[in-house]
Formats: C-alpha cells, sequence, structure tokens
C-alpha cells in the first residue's frame, strides 16, 4: 500500500495499568539518550526509589578487551545487593523465569540487545544482510518484552540510545540498524508510562506521568 511504513507495528495497552498488589502503583520508564549521557547512572538512582529489590538485566557481550572491561565497570558501580540477569536475547521469558521477588527490573541496555540479533542474523563483515529477517527477530523481541511488562508484577527501567541525530550511516548495515532501533525505541515508548532524554548527565522529562 502507498505510503504504509516498511515496518510492523505493535499497539500496546493503556499505561498505567494497575496490576499486583491493590494500590501499588507499577510503572515503567524509558531512559534514552546518547552515548555517555547519563543513561545507566540515572537508572541506578532511579531503581531502589521505585522499590526493592531490584533484578538488573544486562544485555551486553564481552566481545572483546574493550568491552569486557567497560562491563566489569558497570558490574563495579551496581549496588551488591542486585540480582544480575546477563542475557544476550529472548528477555523477556528470561525475566519472567527469574523475576523472584523483584520489585524493580533494569534493562540495559536495548542498544546492545538489538546488536545481538543483528549478529545472529547477518555478515556484517561481508555487508550480506537478511533485512526482513532481522526485523522479524528484533520486532518479536521487544513485543515479547513489552507483553512481559504487562504480565509481570514489578516496574521497569529500560535504557536505550538515541542514535538517529548524527550522520547517517555510510554504510548499509549501519542504516538497518539505526532504523530499526528507532523502531524498537517508538515501540518501548508507546508503553512506556514515564520517559526522560538524558542531555549531559541531566534528565529531561519527554513523557510525564499521568496521575495515578
Amino acid at each position: 500500500m502507498k505510503g504504509r511504513s516498511p515496518f510492523r507495528t505493535y499497539i500496546s495497552p493503556s499505561p498505567l495499568k494497575e496490576r499486583g498488589i491493590k494500590g501499588v502503583r507499577l510503572i515503567n520508564i524509558l531512559i534514552i539518550g546518547g552515548a555517555r549521557s547519563g543513561k545507566s547512572r540515572f537508572a541506578r538512582e532511579l531503581a531502589p526509589k521505585l522499590g526493592e529489590p531490584v533484578l538488573f538485566v544486562a544485555t551486553a557481550e564481552a566481545g572483546d578487551e574493550e568491552m569486557k572491561q567497560r562491563i566489569e565497570e558497570h558490574q563495579r558501580e551496581r549496588p551488591a545487593d542486585w540480582s544480575t540477569l546477563e542475557v544476550t536475547t529472548h528477555i523477556g521469558s528470561h525475566i519472567r523465569q527469574k523475576i523472584g521477588g523483584a520489585k524493580v527490573v533494569v534493562v540495559d541496555c536495548i542498544t546492545l540487545l538489538v546488536n545481538n540479533i543483528f549478529n545472529q542474523y547477518s555478515d556484517q563483515s561481508s555487508q550480506q544482510v537478511d533485512a526482513p529477517l532481522i526485523e522479524e527477530k528484533l520486532i518479536d523481541e521487544i513485543n515479547a518484552l513489552v507483553e512481559c511488562i504487562n504480565q509481570v508484577d514489578a516496574s521497569f527501567i529500560i535504557v536505550t540510545n538515541e542514535v538517529g541525530l548524527g550522520l547517517v550511516p555510510a554504510n548499509r548495515v549501519g542504516r538497518l540498524y539505526r532504523d530499526l532501533l528507532g523502531r524498537a525505541n517508538q515501540i518501548l515508548a508507546q508503553r512506556a508510562d514515564e520517559i526522560y532524554l538524558m542531555v549531559a548527565g541531566l534528565p529531561v522529562t519527554i513523557k510525564p506521568a499521568k496521575p495515578f
């Protein structure tokens, strides 16, 4: 159909749905921003204010020494009493299995989750990518995370990057990655009750929560 978006869509249910114990507000927060904008730090500060215990979901893979050092740095910065779930894909199902008694779930981050899916279903060295397959797998992954948010009796803090404000990537894989991460962010933003854009370490409210 002419003018139709090339991306599959997901229409999320109304936010601020009351779940769990009556009178307890569960909230879904999206934190978005550029690299080194303070996203993870803000998520760490915000999580205990929403409740405890906290489950931290880490999506990074130590593909090289630099990434290994970054992961270790993030581990040192997290509170010792937080539970950690290290998972690269299918995070929605893993969270449901490992949620335990956690009242807050921090997912850090969607940017690396999208990268993990690209690595599974493409050969980036040769620029050979099956764009429809990658899109299908990614949207299924994000939809499953949204379903998890809807079903689990915990508040969520989702961390992601905004990568669409800079130069247009020079190659096809880079452009596809930018487009699909942007689409994933839009789906998560639809479901979010609050959205913060991090700028130079400062949170700017993009979507304020409605009164409970």
